[in-house]
Order: structure tokens, then C-alpha cells, then sequence
């Protein structure tokens, strides 16, 4: 067994970001950018008005009078200059007039026809974005970078129409097991439904990935090899379940039996020991990266967060590192740790204080719902108490 870090090292070596292309920036949300942008204009592109009110130039002092000349809005600014004792009307967004030099909000305004008084409590101001206040003509948004909502929104705001992203990674999932059954089909008196496949599935696509659901393969060796070809032209193969050593545990042999060159096979954690990745030969179903998970469902979407979804991260063209985790303060205590990185299902309280559940079997996928996030025990960690703070993965 090698510890989660090392396997972790060995499974970023097997991933190659995929190939880029060119889309259109309606359709780049959850895509990871690949080449760093460079904005077209100022933004704003001109001094503008933070405020509805009065744009005026000097002598803005508590019951000043100034005399409206004209309007400004978004869109059409006011042409004209505005001399001393003149104000233009002005709505936010619009551009600043020449010679004004702030904005009197229009609480702070008595109007009378053409004529403004400004109030007692006038306040500092001066409510004006200065051109280029956000960003400047040729400052460049750096790759990679997955773009969200806020990215999307700043690039458009560069007059960006297209960018360069990295192509969605195909996963191509492959449960295994004489046992299994598709939901909704009914099960024999010993068999279960696959639930793994579904929840990576989720997984893989919540990572902007694309998943393909494959049928699932049997245990034996010509189903196996029947199920694997279908996965030609994925980025990334991931079984579940045979990736242990016993005699109906087939999916190593398989792997081989295509000239698999496997990094690793057995990891110091719990739940997930039987994990195993490597890598498909050059012409060999596209030289396809493989990642073999236990086929206990709780352990498969455990190792699915801790190993998976770093991995779709750096086929995306992110750069390679674990998954985020937190820090929290325990509220219920916690059992000394063995030799394995243990990765309990826990939940969090209104107060922000996280306990383990009182049942961690590897085949409760209900408690694993339940959870929020997964509280990090290190290999031989002391007895925790309440009060503690523990290391989390978020769910």
C-alpha cells in the first residue's frame, strides 16, 4: 500500500490535458480556459456615475443652488460643459459630464423647475467610477482558469466573443459485477442495483466533464474485454468494483490482458484501499488513462472526491493538486485512528461544529447523503475531542 499523497503524485503523472479549441463565450461556462486574455478596451471606458442625481462642478457645499442645463443617462451622454453654478441631470451609469467633478445624490436635492438646492447633510461623495477602474486596455486574464459566472461576465466585459478552452475530458464508467443490476430492472434474489456508476457519473459531469455510461461488464474475462472496448476515444477508463484480489476480481487481469502498464494498486486509506490507475499503451483504446475503484459504493464516491475529481481537474489543464479541504472544530469525539488516512462521514451543526457518524460501514450510501463533508484522520491520529480542530473535505 502507498499513502493517499504518493498516489495521488502517480495519478497526476498518468493525466495529459486535453486538446483546446475555440468557443464562443455563451458556451464556455465550466470550461477551463487555455490561453490568457487580453482586454480590447477600458472598463468603464469613461468616467461614469455611480449614482443617480446631479453631476456638478466645484462649490458643491450645503445650500448651494446650481441651475439644471440638461440630462444625462446610460447610453447617451450630456454633450455640453458644465460651467460653475450648472448641473447636469444624471443616472447612474451615465458618463461624466466635462467640468463636472462629482455627483450630488438626488436624496441630498431639493428641486424647484430648473433650480437644485443641495441639503445640509450633503455627504463626501464623489460617486464617480473613474475610467478604467476595473481594468485597462492589454491587462491579460491569466489560464488556466475554470470560468463561472463571474469570469464569463469580466470577459464579455473585454469584448472577448471567443476563447480558447480545453476540450471537455470523456470518462468513460464501467461497473462491474455479476451482482449488479440497472435501476428500475428487477433484481435476482442475490443481486443489487448499481448505484456506484450513477453517482460518479454525477461526479464526472458536476467536473464539466462528459461522462459515458457503459453497460455493465460481468465477471468474466470476455465481457470485460467486450465492455472496454466501448470506452475507445475516452480520456480517462474508470471501473468499479474487481479491483481486488480475489478469485472473481477479474478487472486487473483485463486491464493487462490490453498491455495496461498500472502505477499503482492499493492505497493506505478507509474507505477505498483496493484503488489502482494507470495507463492504457500507445494505440491501445487511445492510450487511455485508467483508474480502478472499489466497488463498495460509500468507498467508490469516497476515492471519487479524493482522486477522481483532482484527476478531471488536471485532464481539464488545471494544474495537479488535491482537493480542497477545510479546517473545523469538532463537536462529538472521535476514536484513535489505525495506519490508514480514515475519511469519516460527517455532518455539520447550525454552529458550525462537525461529527463523524455514529455508522462509517463502507456500504451506507444514506449516510454518506447525509453528509456535508468528510472529517481527514491521519495515520495513527490520537482520540479527538470535542473542541478539537479537525481537518474536512467538503462534500
Amino acid at each position: 500500500m502507498i499513502p493517499v499523497s504518493e498516489a495521488l503524485a502517480q495519478l497526476f503523472a498518468l493525466m495529459t490535458p486535453t486538446p483546446t479549441e475555440r468557443v464562443g463565450l455563451a458556451e464556455a461556462r465550466g470550461r477551463v480556459l487555455a490561453v490568457p486574455v487580453t482586454a480590447r478596451r477600458d472598463q468603464p471606458p469613461f468616467a461614469a456615475s455611480a449614482m443617480d442625481g446631479y453631476a456638478v462642478p466645484e462649490g458643491a457645499v450645503p445650500a448651494a443652488v446650481f441651475t439644471v442645463i440638461g440630462e444625462a443617462r446610460a447610453g447617451e451622454r450630456f454633450a455640453g460643459r458644465v460651467s460653475p453654478g450648472q448641473a447636469v441631470r444624471i443616472f447612474t451609469g451615465a458618463p461624466i459630464p466635462d467640468g463636472a467633478v462629482r455627483v450630488v445624490i438626488q436624496e441630498d436635492v431639493t428641486r424647484d423647475g430648473d433650480r437644485i438646492t443641495l441639503s445640509d447633510g450633503l455627504d463626501a461623495g464623489p460617486h464617480i467610477r473613474p475610467a478604467g477602474g476595473d481594468f485597462r486596455t492589454g491587462e491579460v486574464f491569466a489560464a488556466p482558469r475554470r470560468l463561472g459566472p463571474g469570469e464569463i461576465a469580466l470577459l464579455a466585459a473585454m469584448n472577448c466573443p471567443e476563447v480558447t478552452v480545453h476540450r471537455r475530458p470523456e470518462v468513460a464508467l464501467i461497473a462491474t459485477g455479476d451482482e449488479l443490476v440497472q435501476p428500475g430492472e428487477t433484481p435476482g434474489p442475490d443481486q443489487i442495483v448499481a448505484s456506484n456508476s450513477y453517482g460518479l457519473k454525477a461526479l464526472v459531469e458536476d467536473a464539466g466533464c462528459i461522462a459515458r455510461l457503459l453497460p455493465i461488464a460481468r465477471d468474466t474475462m470476455e465481457s470485460l474485454d467486450t465492455v472496454l472496448g466501448l470506452a475507445e476515444g475516452a480520456d480517462l477508463i474508470v471501473t468499479i468494483g474487481g479491483a481486488s484480489v480475489g478469485d472473481h476480481d477479474l478487472v486487473a487481469k483485463a486491464l493487462a490482458a490490453r498491455g495496461a502498464d498500472m502505477a499503482f494498486h492499493k492505497v493506505a486509506m478507509r474507505p477505498g484501499k483496493p484503488l489502482m490507475a494507470g495507463k492504457l499503451p500507445e494505440g491501445v483504446l487511445g492510450s487511455a488513462a485508467l483508474i480502478g475503484l472499489p466497488g463498495n459504493p460509500v468507498s467508490a464516491l469516497v476515492c471519487g472526491h479524493v482522486f477522481l475529481r483532482p484527476a478531471l481537474d488536471a485532464l481539464h489543464g488545471l494544474p495537479p493538486r488535491p482537493a480542497a479541504r477545510g479546517r473545523a472544530i469538532l463537536g462529538e469525539p472521535i476514536a484513535a485512528n489505525g495506519p490508514r488516512e480514515h475519511y469519516l462521514r460527517a455532518r455539520t451543526d447550525a454552529d458550525g461544529r462537525v461529527a463523524a457518524a455514529t455508522r462509517q460501514d463502507s456500504a451506507l450510501l444514506s449516510v454518506l447523503a447525509d453528509a456535508d463533508c468528510l472529517i481527514v484522520r491521519p495515520p495513527h491520529a490520537p482520540a479527538a475531542t470535542p473542541g478539537e480542530t479537525v481537518e474536512t473535505l467538503p462534500l
